[in-house]
């Protein structure tokens, strides 16, 4: 598959590394020529062959602009701050109509009410990939692994517990929603489907709350019980 990073900061490095070692074509995309050469040397020297790995085949892992990174691309990732969202989507927005676009940003500013000594974040903007859906009406945004940190999804631990690290994902196109799924997969990862586009302010909503627990040293984990010992039932 082809696959467009636009960004080449460590989100960048951590699912575009990912994806190069599992075989896809990858075009990094950034306003940095300079940043984005830098991230496509780092992971071909990371994800292609070397003497413990003769095995494997040569990355395709190459810099591009935004605009060539988009057109080669079938998947295009934005891993860029939200900040930088208006500047691309105004620029670049139509270029992204027939693609498969994965949101994994976060609008988080710090929470000014909270206690001295803890650190919090609040949502700086309530629908990230609602406004990305909006600005490029002819791509299928889904959104997808937002809810944990660039060292996560590039370090070798999948399972936690005895189970298997999940990401969900919420989009209205059923196919794109599968082929983020299957990309998940190739990250040795579970994928949730989580329902249409306009529950992804959800997940952003779930990535502040917990993100900012982390940082506190609290373990976000807790909160919830096991599937074996949750209870769906609807009150009648």
């Amino acid at each position: 598959m082809r696959i467009g990073i636009i960004g080449a900061g460590a989100m960048a490095s951590a699912l575009g590394g990912g994806w190069a070692t599992a075989g896809h074509e990858v075009r990094i995309g950034a306003r940095s020529a300079d940043s984005a050469q830098a991230l496509a040397s780092e992971i071909s020297a990371i994800s292609g062959p070397d003497a413990d790995r003769a095995s494997r085949s040569p990355v395709d892992v190459r810099p591009a602009t935004i605009s060539a990174a988009i057109a080669f691309a079938e998947v295009v990732l934005f891993a860029v701050p939200v900040s930088a969202l208006t500047e691309l989507l105004t620029t670049h927005g139509a270029e992204l109509a027939g693609k498969i676009v994965i949101d994994c940003t976060n609008a988080f500013l710090p929470d000014e009410s909270a206690p001295d000594g803890v650190t919090a974040f609040v949502l700086s903007e309530d629908a990230v990939a609602e406004r990305i859906a909006a600005a490029a009406p002819k791509a299928h945004v889904v959104k997808a692994f937002n809810l944990l940190a660039a060292e996560v999804w590039a370090g070798a631990d999948r399972v936690f517990d005895g189970v298997r690290l999940a990401v969900p994902i919420c989009g209205d196109d059923a196919a794109a929603v599968q082929t983020v799924a299957r990309l998940a997969e190739e990250l040795a990862l579970q994928p949730f489907t989580a329902g249409g586009l306009h529950r992804a302010r959800y997940l952003e909503a779930t990535s502040v709350f917990t993100v900012g627990l982390w940082f506190a040293g609290l373990d976000a984990r807790a909160m919830l019980p096991p599937l074996s010992a949750a209870f769906a039932v609807a009150d009648v």
